[in-house]
């Protein structure tokens, strides 16, 4: 029952990480976006894995446990991609702003 319960928790929070990966994109600006806030949320998602590949009991079971360590790497996939895109938005805000300044 926990697992299922920690599976609702990161379907939860990764159910908006598409949308936001998908805006960001299209948007192309860094405007809205918290750098800080996308790294703790990566390194949140970091630990989540880290915590579940150190524990034995965890891994004992893993070849029926395998999903909920797949959720947590699939968010940390998604939000590692929204960062990559805040380094490009940014760059572009740069690229803009130097066109603006001359």
């Amino acid at each position: 029952m926990s697992e299922i319960l920690e599976i609702i928790m990161i379907v939860s929070f990764g159910a908006s990480w598409p949308m936001n990966v998908l805006k960001s994109y299209q948007a192309r600006t860094t405007r809205g976006k918290s750098l800080s806030f996308l790294c703790l949320i990566f390194f949140g998602y970091i630990a989540g894995v880290l915590s579940k590949l150190t524990n034995a009991a965890y891994m004992a079971s893993i070849s029926q446990k395998w999903y909920v360590l797949f959720f947590y790497v699939l968010n940390l996939i998604m939000v590692g991609t929204d960062l990559c895109l805040y380094y490009r938005n940014y760059r572009l805000d740069q690229v803009a702003a130097a066109a603006k300044a001359r």
